[in-house]
């Protein structure tokens, strides 16, 4: 099979005839059309086999997560998904392999309201690029470097779900936690965008990010960017009840705080303003500390006493 063919068979379906597309899969470039007053916004995201996957996962879910994550960098940014393109590269043309990840990449583009527009195929070490595009009215999209002394910290969902499910592996052989295993399991492969969240705090968020590579090292970009500290009480981080049965006490702030994959967003809000925001959210929001003058990042304990630990994110090259 050609590449061209490769193309319009697999994935034709993710590029439906849309007024905002004026020309898509097929030609040189897209050509597309942002809605009058609306900024456009643009991430991109590589997953690599080995690094980001489990060569032998199922495409489907390979598909969804490389979606997911550049989507949740739109939704940390107020932006409403429109277009994605995609370069994939493959050691061979696998028939059942390309219709199972086009089908997962179908499965969260449909709900998402987001249309493939291009891309690239080609030989080599398993990996997906993709570039997602969203549009925010101008001049409300949802910055890092926005946060004031005073804001609540927030994160949607739980945390530590994901790199639980790292951690375990197949470690954990028990009847009674399938369940468990099988949601901190799909935590894992199949992350939720929290696209809602980023649109309906637009004008009342003073900053956001996604939580890809930890809450210890991802809010220390918002602090940066924003010349501010914070203080966490990492008593309050949120857990699900699948962690609590299944994560060792002694482990859980740092699976919560530096396990990375979660892909909830964590906000800095106004305080008087934070129950405004979580009765506006069709998730669950939670207040885990302040926004402080003071530079640094602190962890409290449930006495507001400094714990003594020191916890970073996931870093690429370290």
């Amino acid at each position: 099979m050609d590449e061209f063919t490769l193309i319009r068979k697999h994935f034709q379906l993710l590029s439906p005839a849309s007024a905002d597309v004026l020309l898509g899969v097929g030609d040189d470039c897209a050509l597309l059309l942002p809605p009058a007053g609306e900024e456009l916004a643009v991430t991109t995201d590589t997953l690599v086999a080995g690094r980001h996957f489990d060569a032998q996962a199922r495409p489907g879910d390979i598909a969804w997560k490389a979606l997911a994550v550049s989507l949740s960098d739109l939704a940390a940014m107020g932006a409403r998904p429109r277009w994605f393109v995609l370069a994939l590269t493959l050691e061979q043309a696998d028939e059942a392999w390309l219709e199972a990840f086009a089908q997962g990449l179908k499965a969260l583009a449909g709900p998402s309201g987001i249309s493939l527009v291009g891309g690239d195929t080609t030989r080599g070490p398993l990996s997906v690029t993709i570039t997602a595009m969203g549009t925010v009215p101008s001049g409300k999209a949802i910055r890092r470097s926005c946060a004031k002394p005073g804001d609540v910290v927030c994160v949607t969902g739980t945390l530590g779900d994901a790199a639980l499910a790292l951690q375990l592996g197949l470690a954990t052989q028990c009847a009674r936690f399938d369940a468990d295993r099988e949601f901190l399991k799909q935590r894992l492969n199949r992350p939720t965008p929290r696209l809602s969240v980023g649109c309906s705090l637009r004008g009342l968020a003073h900053a956001a990010l996604d939580l890809s590579d930890g809450l210890a090292g991802d809010l220390q970009h918002i602090l940066e960017a924003s010349w501010v500290g914070a203080e966490i009480q990492a008593d309050k981080l949120p857990m699900s009840e699948a962690f609590q049965r299944l994560a060792p006490a002694a482990t859980r702030l740092q699976l919560q705080a530096a396990g990375g994959d979660d892909y909830e967003l964590c906000l800095c809000i106004p305080p008087e303003r934070f129950e405004e925001a979580r009765r506006k959210l069709d998730v669950p929001l939670h207040h885990i500390g302040r926004i402080t003058r003071e530079p640094g990042l602190r962890w409290l304990d449930a006495g507001g006493r400094t714990l003594a630990v020191e916890l970073r994110g996931y870093n690429h090259f370290p």
